[in-house]
């Protein structure tokens, strides 16, 4: 599909029409929190199907072999103290983001595994297929003030498929990433490199290599309102001391963030990065949060968690805080809208670009389709 460039209203996802079509009034859903403030919308547990790994050479492997676990310092009072900065640039090697791996690695696994789904492979007829971090965008869209988004979607024998496409203001930001930025979303792998272990019972080595292709990823099953959803996440580590063995409950997500030194920083911190914690955690019921506050010098002075399902209380007396029910209703409206629009087979491969019909997302700046 050509590309071309489309200016819309604020606040509203539309639907990309092929040049070669004849113009016609554009299927639209807005996104005003203000429209999304029912009920919290019914949300199955999230159940793990299975998994994957991702090696050093970003090689797919149907196993746990890139899983780690979670081995946090002694809690003793001190500083972690942990340089999130040793290492960099020498000892860091980030994946290919020229590489647009789409849904690949989560179609592999369906592949292998499709005939061992609960309810048959004919469960698939009705469901949506995505990563997760695909479904967390639209969770925190009725929120997203900055940034805009394009998914491609397909449906092939019943399902619907989507798939984030990088769009042009995207990809020359990260082009144009500032050395700063690189530097901090290296501190992030850093931190989980401090946190985790190749084996339960094993301290952290933080002196090796910091390879951001190495991947484990789990493949969950859930349901949204009417939607069957199966999608994929990656997963930082697995804690061997949790309550539950069962997956997703032993897993743990790993963040960082600057210190906080004042009331008004937490509560931005509480209202726009905790928003993003939440949606990315809670899809997959990973029950905590554990983050690293790291000062100017690049040091991790504090860990801190945050359970999930106790997020929402940080803002629930906040007028411009976020709302949970709002992100879930909003994201069920969107797979109602997705389902509805997208209603014809293609019997073309899901990675062929005229196969998908694109779905945007402009929040206050022109945007383009592709």
């Amino acid at each position: 599909m050509e590309s071309r460039g489309t200016k819309r209203e604020a606040g509203k996802i539309e639907v990309a029409e092929p040049r070669n079509k004849l113009p016609r009034p554009a299927p639209s859903l807005p996104t005003d929190p203000a429209l999304y403030s029912g009920p919290f919308p019914f949300y199955r547990r999230p159940s793990e199907l299975g998994c994957f790994s991702l090696d050093a050479q970003r090689q797919y492997h149907g196993d746990a072999r890139a899983l780690r676990y979670y081995s946090p310092p002694p809690t003793n009072g001190q500083s972690p103290n942990f340089d999130l900065r040793d290492g960099y640039p020498d000892r860091y090697q980030p994946r290919d983001e020229e590489v647009q791996e789409r849904l690949d690695h989560l179609l592999r696994w369906l592949l292998a595994h499709r005939g061992q789904l609960e309810g048959g492979p004919g469960w698939l007829a009705g469901a949506i297929v995505t990563w997760r971090g695909h479904l967390t965008k639209l969770l925190t869209t009725p929120y997203e003030l900055q940034e805009g988004w394009q998914l491609a979607a397909s449906r092939f024998q019943g399902t619907l498929y989507l798939s984030e496409v990088e769009t042009p203001t995207a990809r020359v930001q990260r082009l144009t990433r500032p050395p700063l930025l690189r530097e901090l979303m290296y501190m992030g792998y850093k931190f989980e490199q401090y946190m985790c272990a190749d084996k339960p019972g094993v301290s952290p080595d933080p002196s090796g290599e910091v390879n951001t292709n190495v991947a484990f990823c789990s493949v969950l099953r859930s349901r949204l309102g009417n939607h069957p959803l199966l999608f994929s996440g990656e997963v930082d580590c697995t804690d061997p001391q949790a309550p539950s063995t069962q997956p997703p409950t032993c897993y743990v997500e790993l963040k960082t963030s600057k210190e906080m030194h004042s009331p008004g920083q937490w509560k931005s911190f509480y209202r726009h990065k905790l928003l993003k914690w939440w949606a990315q955690s809670f899809l997959p019921g990973v029950p905590n949060v554990v983050a690293g506050f790291r000062n100017p010098e690049g040091f991790v002075c504090s860990l801190k968690t945050f359970p999930t399902m106790e997020m929402f209380e940080y803002v629930r007396n906040d007028r411009d805080g976020w709302n949970p029910s709002v992100c879930m209703n909003f994201c069920a409206a969107f797979l109602s809208f997705a389902q509805n629009t997208v209603v014809h087979d293609d019997p073309r491969t899901l990675s062929a670009p005229q196969a998908c019909l694109p779905l945007l997302l402009g929040a206050r700046w022109p945007c383009h389709s592709v």
